[in-house]
């Protein structure tokens, strides 16, 4: 076995150099095998050597073979050989010479090239398109010439680290020669800008081109401090123009749209062609000129319309593009809550509104609760807000919303109310109580909801007792049982009530007594649960009056002690009634039928005579019978014919009258009644008030015993459960001082101390 076969397994077989001084004859053959020795291996001494001439014609051979592949020829030699041939210059140590060669060869070529693109009459494009030319050639020719000098750089470009690899040293000349060149780089950069910005006009340009350059200038290294700070700076200055002069120029819409595009446009430039460090300040770029500089002049002039509006893919939007900015989405929710305040101002201050003010109020929130969720994205900072502007607003008009949401909550339970299934009821009143947590008046609330719901259950105009109870249970669980314990105590009432009349009738029927063939039922009221009726002594015939005596005997002989007073203001009787075209029956009030009964006996009655006969009140008698002669359902005939009810007037049975109904509901006119009403509910509200400032003051003095009147102003504050002034509980302390219940410290005036 020969030293060269060995040798054969590190390194290729030089089979076009002569082997002369080698030993190839070694004949293994020849070795007996009974010999005693072991075969021994010796590595030869000194290198096969190579004809004086071998580096030359190598690198002769190894020059014209990267020639033709700069000058695009066809080479002559294959390219195993030429591999082999560098891999022998390397195992010779002829790398650092190869490798300079190579280095000044390439660099020859690429110096070169620059005198092309010194041409100052060259057109930008056809510049940026010969530049692209020579680069994409340069790569395509440093990757053959590496392919042929792999060895060289697995070996002895590795070996060395302070040498540049084949492909960087391509890199590095190219940049030298070119690219670092001021007039060329210059050119390059400003080309590529001009192209970007005829894009972002909106002509079509070759993005493949700018794609391919800016790479080039991301490999040669000089990519951020060639190009990106340039492109950034005119990026700035073109929209810092273009926000300016479309602030002015477009409706906030517009240019909400626009903005989005220009977001996306910068995006696709990334995405196509931009290297991807740049996107970050690029966008940031963007953001700051068309979004950031202009987020007031956006809220101001459009959040508004867009509001009114209900503009809900530009309110996204708006939402999404202000999200991008450091305090828009803070300035977002500050203009909303003033724009809240400012509409919700306008509904609840302005009293021609009243018919309409619940109803608009739920919309209103409706719309601004679907915003919320759908345009800005669920935010708790926007919930939030919403709610306190609410708040703010609808507490702008003392007790005033407070009266009209119970009023619409009595106006939706009414019977009769069939405008919604038992679920979608459920559902508004589940609203209104969102309205109702907004007021801080909610003993008004209480007031006027305990007056409609005592008329509800008195003349059986509930829609639902479920719902009844349901609304009950709301309150109860948002404001406590004291709250509704009087409410609770009305259901009670009615329910006691039922029970008595069933016992009423069967001791009617034990009893035997014929007392005509009336049907009465009697609602035993509790005077402290219900609102406070003024009584009203009328005349009624002769068999009422002895019924109620009968059920009076009754109740008092089941519960003595007690003390029984008729309420006429609230009944109400079913008539039958005889016309021409038929008989029919009158839903109508107690003071209605009073004024019917009477024409049993007369065919025209004049207005003093009927006062005289019923002894109603003039003002409730006026309006009885404008309700009988003067409206939809004219059973009464007024002579002369009027709407108002004057002295003389005189009023006929209207024997001609007709319905297309049976059972005919005769409402009563109620509109100076619910102006009187109205006021005295405040009134009880404001007396009720007076008492609980009393009862607190008096509750803190005696745990205290000894405090400063700031320190009570503040702890009232926060117990009292209504707005109020600081004036008025001031009034109550000098009240209160006046009954002795405190007094004033003789050595500091500004402390109270508690009178035990």
């Amino acid at each position: 076995m020969s030293e060269n076969a060995v040798n054969s397994a590190r390194r290729p077989n030089f089979s076009n150099i002569p082997q002369n001084g080698i030993n190839r004859n070694l004949n293994i053959n020849n070795i007996k095998p009974t010999t005693a020795k072991k075969l021994v291996i010796k590595n030869q001494k000194s290198e096969p050597k190579l004809p004086e001439d071998y580096r030359e014609q190598t690198w002769e051979k190894l020059k014209s073979a990267v020639l033709a592949i700069q000058q695009s020829k066809p080479n002559q030699y294959v390219l195993e050989e030429l591999y082999q041939a560098v891999e022998n210059m390397c195992n010779h140590k002829m790398a650092p010479t190869l490798y300079s060669r190579l280095y000044n060869l390439i660099e020859d070529h690429v110096s070169h090239n620059i005198e092309q693109f010194l041409a100052e009459s060259m057109d930008r494009f056809l510049f940026l398109k010969k530049m692209n030319d020579t680069w994409l050639a340069h790569c395509n020719q440093m990757i053959m010439i590496r392919s042929i000098f792999l060895y060289l750089d697995r070996t002895y470009v590795l070996q060395n680290p302070n040498i540049s690899s084949i492909w960087d040293m391509g890199l590095e000349l190219f940049s030298k020669h070119i690219i670092l060149n001021t007039l060329v780089q210059t050119r390059v950069v400003e080309g590529l800008l001009m192209l970007i910005e005829k894009e972002r006009q909106g002509d079509k340009v070759d993005r493949t081109l700018l794609k391919s350059l800016l790479r080039m200038l991301t490999d040669l290294q000089i990519y951020d401090e060639a190009f990106e700070q340039k492109f950034l700076q005119s990026t700035e200055r073109l929209y810092a123009a273009e926000g300016q002069r479309l602030m002015q120029q477009l409706e906030v819409p517009d240019y909400l749209a626009h903005v989005d595009k220009r977001l996306q446009e910068e995006n696709e430039r990334v995405l196509h062609y931009l290297d991807s460090s740049t996107k970050h300040q690029l966008v940031h770029t963007v953001e700051k000129q068309l979004l950031s500089e202009h987020v007031n002049n956006i809220l101001q002039k459009g959040l508004d319309q867009l509001l009114n509006e209900n503009r809900i893919h530009d309110l996204t939007l708006l939402y999404q593009l202000l999200s991008r900015v450091k305090t828009g989405l803070t300035e977002l929710c500050s203009a909303f809550n003033a724009y809240i305040k400012k509409r919700g101002k306008t509904i609840v201050i302005d009293p021609e509104k009243d018919k309409t003010m619940v109803q608009e109020l739920l919309d209103f929130k409706d719309c601004m609760d679907n915003i919320v969720v759908v345009c800005f994205n669920r935010n708790e900072k926007f919930g939030n807000s919403l709610k306190e502007a609410f708040e703010h607003f609808i507490n702008q008009r003392t007790n005033k919303p407070a009266e009209l949401i119970a009023k619409f909550v009595d106006y939706k339970l009414r019977a009769g109310n069939k405008e919604a299934t038992e679920e979608e009821l459920e559902r508004l009143l589940d609203k209104i109580m969102v309205l109702f947590r907004f007021i801080h008046g909610k003993d008004v609330f209480e007031a006027f909801y305990k007056k409609d719901l005592a008329k509800r259950l008195l003349v059986g105009k509930s829609a639902s007792v479920d719902a009844e109870k349901s609304m009950l249970s709301k309150l109860k669980q948002e404001c406590g049982g004291g709250f509704t314990s009087k409410l609770e105590g009305m259901f009670k009432d009615m329910e006691l009530s039922k029970d008595i009349n069933v016992a009423f009738k069967q001791h009617l029927n034990v009893n035997g007594r014929n007392l005509t063939s009336i049907d009465m039922t009697v609602s035993i009221l509790t005077m402290g649960y219900w609102p406070t009726y003024q009584p009203m002594d009328v005349t009624l015939p002769e068999y009422m009056v002895r019924l109620q005596d009968v059920f009076r005997d009754f109740y008092l002989s089941k519960h003595s002690g007690r003390k029984l007073q008729w309420q006429p203001t609230l009944g109400y009787c079913v008539l039958k009634a005889s016309f021409k075209a038929g008989p029919k029956e009158l839903v109508v009030s107690l003071f209605q039928t009073l004024v019917l009964l009477l024409f049993n006996s007369y065919d025209e009655l004049g207005f003093e005579y009927i006062k005289a006969a019923t002894n109603i009140e003039d003002g409730e008698l006026r309006r009885t019978l404008q309700s009988l002669a003067c409206g939809k359902a004219r059973v009464l005939n007024k002579i002369p014919k009027g709407r108002d009810i004057e002295d003389n007037d005189k009023f006929r049975f209207n024997n001609d009258f007709t319905n297309k109904l049976f059972r005919i509901k005769i409402n009563q006119i109620q509109m100076k009644e619910t102006t009187e009403e109205q006021k005295a509910t405040e009134e009880r509200v404001f007396q009720d008030r007076q008492y609980q400032i009393d009862a607190a003051i008096v509750r803190i003095m005696k745990m205290r015993k000894t405090l400063s009147h700031n320190l009570l102003i503040s702890e009232l504050y926060l117990q009292l459960k209504f707005p109020v002034k600081p004036a008025d509980l001031k009034k109550r302390i000098e009240s209160l001082i006046d009954r002795d219940y405190m007094e004033r410290d003789k050595d500091n005036p500004n402390q109270y101390n508690y009178v035990a």
